[in-house]
């Protein structure tokens, strides 16, 4: 059972900057794909970013070249960092873990277990 706790959100204006962490319990952590997802009012939650075990790293074209994920194994913590952000990525933000951690999948039903979210608002 891995538990995940997100942390970092809140409201900052376009063009502003946001890290968010993720804690993870257990001793397995460095074993698990990592990905980060958001999902708007009224829309389907979407693929973010991930990061494998390997510290392999895929992002969505809608953030690439602005959003950066990391992981700390050692802390068990996954982070994403997001620089210019723009209203467009107001969402609820959530971290994921799979325990395939060659798999850093896009798809949320591939994930084993998610965290409660963390807001982020961009205003205009």
């Amino acid at each position: 059972q891995v538990q995940l706790v997100e942390s970092g959100g809140g409201l900052v204006q376009a063009g502003g900057s946001l890290r968010l962490s993720c804690a993870a319990s257990g001793r397995t952590f460095s074993s698990y794909a990592m990905g980060w997802f958001r999902q708007a009012p009224g829309k389907d939650r979407v693929y973010v970013a991930g990061i494998g075990s390997s510290s392999g790293t895929y992002y969505a074209d809608s953030v690439k070249g602005r959003f950066t994920i990391s992981r700390d194994n050692a802390k068990n913590t996954v982070y994403l960092q997001m620089n210019s952000l723009k209203p467009e990525d107001t969402a609820h933000y959530y971290c994921a873990a799979n325990s395939r951690g060659w798999m850093i999948s896009r798809t949320p039903r591939e994930y084993d277990y998610w965290g409660q979210g963390t807001q982020v608002t961009v205003s205009s």
